[in-house]
């Protein structure tokens, strides 16, 4: 089994779960419909970049 040789002070601790916070997602907001969506990502409604990528099959 792995032993430490020396006790880790707070610091050193804490330095190393700085990384550990959680950030925010990044949300883009399209040009034509101005939803809010994931950078990316295809909106709810289909759209990516102003244009409509996907459609509902009652839409056909």
């Amino acid at each position: 089994m792995a032993v430490q040789q020396s006790k880790k002070s707070r610091s050193r601790r804490d330095m190393r779960r700085s990384h550990d916070a959680l950030t925010s997602r990044a949300v883009a907001i399209d040009s034509e419909t101005g939803e809010t969506h994931l950078r990316h990502h295809v909106s709810p409604k289909g759209m990516y970049r102003g244009r409509r990528i996907m459609t509902k099959k009652s839409e056909e």
